[in-house]
């Protein structure tokens, strides 16, 4: 259910700014992907908007994920729309972060592929942020 909300929210997300990038698409479909859900099920959240459920019981790891995810998403169409960063503000705070986390997120986080010490590095540095 965790990796449902998630693929949700990051489809809202995307449908913020009224077009869905092919790259925003297949990030999505990816996550989903990877952790078991079929290409064709992930598709069917396209078509909508969904209410916004962040789970009450989400590990740090996971609250990490969550907000990773969704800012590398937003940074994907290598435009950022103020609407986008209230957005993954708004989610960061709902999550437990203090909200000067975004500023290191949107600074370190790339569009691209990131290793596994990037991410380990920035989850360490974003973890002084939970409140």
């Amino acid at each position: 259910m965790i990796v449902l909300e998630q693929l949700k929210l990051l489809v809202n997300l995307a449908r913020i700014d009224g077009e869905m990038a092919s790259r925003e698409r297949a990030f999505i479909i990816n996550i989903g992907k990877a952790h078991g859900f079929p290409e064709s099920s992930v598709e069917t959240l396209f078509y909508s908007s969904h209410e916004t459920i962040l789970a009450k019981e989400l590990t740090n790891n996971q609250k990490f994920e969550y907000i990773f995810n969704l800012v590398q998403l937003m940074k994907m169409d290598e435009r950022l729309y103020e609407e986008e960063i209230k957005f993954c503000a708004n989610t960061a705070t709902k999550l437990g972060y203090k909200p000067e986390v975004m500023f290191e997120l949107m600074l370190k986080i790339k569009s691209t592929e990131m290793t596994t010490e990037e991410k380990t590095t920035l989850q360490k540095l974003t973890a002084q942020y939970l409140n």
